[in-house]
């Protein structure tokens, strides 16, 4: 089975990425021969940049996606979206990939799943 999740809000702010990677990662605790990909696209781009720092009590997206890759997550970015916030040349977390359109229609088209947040 196969799930795939669309994040396009940024990681701070509103919720939409943490409870995103909440279910992503529940999946794979709970689920653990289930796929699962997250796509980030819009502001959900600058989820995957690596060093970010939170006040302590806070959640950190960031630590997030990391244990989801861990657990074998696949974490791909939209390109053009990285290209139009100058994002070309971020350090991103281990794991993540920049990708494109054509590779998130075949991630939606091979899914049984697919959420948007």
């Amino acid at each position: 089975m196969k799930t795939l999740i669309i994040i396009n809000d940024a990681p701070y702010g509103t919720e939409k990425a943490y409870n995103a990677l909440r279910i992503a990662n529940q999946i794979n605790k709970d689920f653990p021969e289930h796929e699962v990909t997250v796509f980030l696209m819009a502001d959900g781009v600058s989820s995957a940049i690596e060093g970010q720092n939170t006040p302590n009590g806070y959640y950190n997206v960031e630590r997030m996606l990391k244990l989801a890759v861990s657990k074998g997550t696949k974490v791909l970015l939209c390109g053009s979206c990285m290209d139009a916030r100058g994002l070309q040349n971020v350090k991103l977390i281990e794991g993540a990939e920049r990708s494109s359109m054509p590779e998130l229609a075949a991630a939606i088209v091979n899914s049984q799943r697919v959420l948007t947040f």
